[in-house]
Order: C-alpha cells, then sequence, then structure tokens
C-alpha cells in the first residue's frame, strides 16, 4: 500500500528539477519530464510550486541553503574554506550547471535574498577576519570574497581551455595556495 508523504515527495520533485533545470536551465525545462524523473503526477507539481518559474527559484534557494550548511565560511582559514567550496563544486557538477543556468537565464541583477544575506554575513566574516590580524587588509574584504568565490569555483565554469592546463589531482592545491597567497597578512 502507498503512503502519502508530501514532504518526500517534494524532495524527490527537488532532485528531479535540479537535474532538469541543470540540464535544460528554466527555458528548456518541463514540468511533464520533471515529474516523471520524480515518480509522482504533473498535478501534483502544481500543488506545490505555482509554476516552472517559481520551482526553479525554490531550488536555486535550497541549493544556497545547502551550500551554506555543508561549506560555512571560516574567514581564519579562508584557503581551507575555498578549497572546501572547490571539493563540493566538484562533487556536485550538477549544482554547479543549475547555478550557470540561473545566472545566465535571470543574469545577476536578479540576486536572491538568500544569497545577499550569505555575502553580506561572509564580508562581515572576513572584515572581522582582518581586524583579528589574520587576513590582510590590502583589499577589501568584498574584494577578497570576490576573489576568493572565484578562485574556488574557476575549474566549474565552462572553458576547456583553462581545465586543460592543470589536472585534477593539482586543482585543490593550486586553489588552496593561490588563497593563501591573497589572504595572507
Amino acid at each position: 500500500m502507498r503512503t502519502r508523504d508530501p514532504e518526500a515527495k517534494k524532495q524527490l520533485l527537488f532532485e528531479a528539477a535540479l537535474a532538469e533545470f541543470a540540464e535544460f536551465g528554466r527555458a528548456g525545462a518541463r514540468i511533464d519530464r520533471m515529474a516523471k524523473r520524480a515518480g509522482i503526477s504533473p498535478g501534483l507539481v502544481y500543488s506545490f510550486y505555482e509554476g516552472k518559474a517559481e520551482l526553479f527559484d525554490a531550488v536555486f534557494d535550497q541549493i544556497v541553503d545547502m551550500i551554506l550548511a555543508s561549506v560555512p565560511i571560516d574567514a581564519d582559514r579562508l584557503p581551507e574554506y575555498a578549497g572546501d567550496l572547490h571539493d563540493a563544486g566538484r562533487a556536485h557538477p550538477d549544482v554547479m550547471r543549475f547555478i550557470r543556468w540561473y545566472y545566465l537565464e535571470l543574469g545577476e541583477s536578479s540576486q536572491r535574498a538568500v544569497v545577499a544575506a550569505s555575502m553580506s554575513e561572509k564580508v562581515a566574516a572576513i572584515t572581522e577576519a582582518q581586524q583579528r590580524g589574520t587576513v590582510t587588509t590590502a583589499r577589501s574584504a568584498a574584494q577578497i570574497l570576490a576573489l576568493v568565490l572565484t578562485l574556488a569555483n574557476m575549474w566549474h565554469m565552462p572553458g576547456e581551455d583553462v581545465a586543460g592546463l592543470v589536472p585534477e589531482p593539482e586543482r585543490r592545491a593550486l586553489v588552496t595556495s593561490a588563497v593563501a597567497a591573497l589572504v595572507t597578512p
């Protein structure tokens, strides 16, 4: 006998939506394919979300929450933080593809509140580390954060020209050493 577990079905839908959006973007994704992947009816999708755009934003917000929970910033250990972000991106290429689609389709101007809050908290943490003397003050905390995030995620962005330059086993070490050089007072 089948049981009704809306939260389990919503989780299956999240996983299916992530896969669908990562493959096709918001414009190319289809609710019927997501429902089929999740093993639910298309009508049930609409009982959880008004439509594809709302589901796309919900997947983005859940991804941000997952990243924040699994890779919390430690501003006194920015090289390790960057390495951990690199590892998370490598372990979840579908998430990285989804994020690329998100910014391709909606642009940077569509920054979600959860991202703005996260960035503010990270800048504040780096500012405090600068005040303690564990992070350089040669650049602003916001500039340091932007550079750390870019270095941590550079291998996960399109561009085989860059990917082919450094073999996979060396990439994390390169990220952490570059960030150490960037942030050491």
